[in-house]
C-alpha cells in the first residue's frame, strides 16, 4: 500500500487494484504489444469483480465487425443478485478507440496474432483489462525461456553468496 492508502497495480500505478492475472498467457505466448481497454459490464458483474470472483485462464478477444469482444472470461455470479444475475462466460464488449480496434484486427487477420487478456483490474473505480497482442510460442521457445530463467536464478544465488 502507498501512503495515500490506495493499492498499486500494473506498472506500479497508484489507484489501481488488480482483480486477476492471466499467468499462463506469458508462458504460452510472446507478448508484442499491450493495450488498456475498458469493459462494458452489468451491475452484478461489477459486484462480482469487486469481490474478486474472476478467471482469465481461457479468455481471448475477437474482433466482430467494428467492435472487439472479450470471450470466455469467467466472471462468477454474484450471490445477492439472484434473479438479475449474469451469465459467467458471456461475451463482453471492449471499449477502445476505433483506430486501435482496426489496427489490431488487421494484425489478427493477416499475421496470425491473438489478442489475450493479461490483467483484469480496477483503475479509479472503473474495470479495465490489459490486452496483449500475442504470438503463440513453440516448444523450443518455451525451453529457451526456462533456460534463461534458470541461468538468472543461478546468477542471483551467486551474487547473494558474495
Amino acid at each position: 500500500m502507498t501512503s495515500s492508502g490506495k493499492s498499486k497495480g500494473p506498472g506500479g500505478e497508484p489507484g489501481v487494484k488488480v482483480i486477476t492475472e492471466n499467468r499462463r498467457a506469458r508462458f504460452d505466448y510472446t507478448v508484442d504489444e499491450k493495450l488498456e481497454a475498458g469493459l462494458e459490464l452489468t451491475g452484478s458483474e461489477v459486484k462480482s469483480l469487486r469481490e474478486g470472483i474472476a478467471n482469465l485462464s481461457d479468455a481471448y478477444a475477437l474482433p466482430k465487425g467494428s467492435e472487439l469482444f472479450l470471450l470466455n472470461a469467467n466472471i462468477g455470479s454474484y450471490k445477492a443478485a439472484s434473479v438479475f444475475d449474469h451469465l459467467p462466460t458471456r461475451g463482453r464488449k471492449l471499449l477502445l478507440h476505433r483506430a486501435e480496434i482496426d489496427r489490431w484486427a488487421a494484425k489478427v487477420r493477416e499475421r496470425g496474432y491473438s489478442i489475450i487478456p493479461l490483467v483484469l483490474y480496477f483503475k479509479n473505480g472503473r474495470a479495465k483489462v490489459e490486452l496483449g497482442l500475442c504470438r503463440g510460442k513453440q516448444h523450443e521457445d518455451r525451453r529457451q525461456d526456462i533456460k534463461e530463467r534458470e541461468t538468472k536464478r543461478e546468477m542471483d544465488r551467486a551474487m547473494r553468496r558474495r
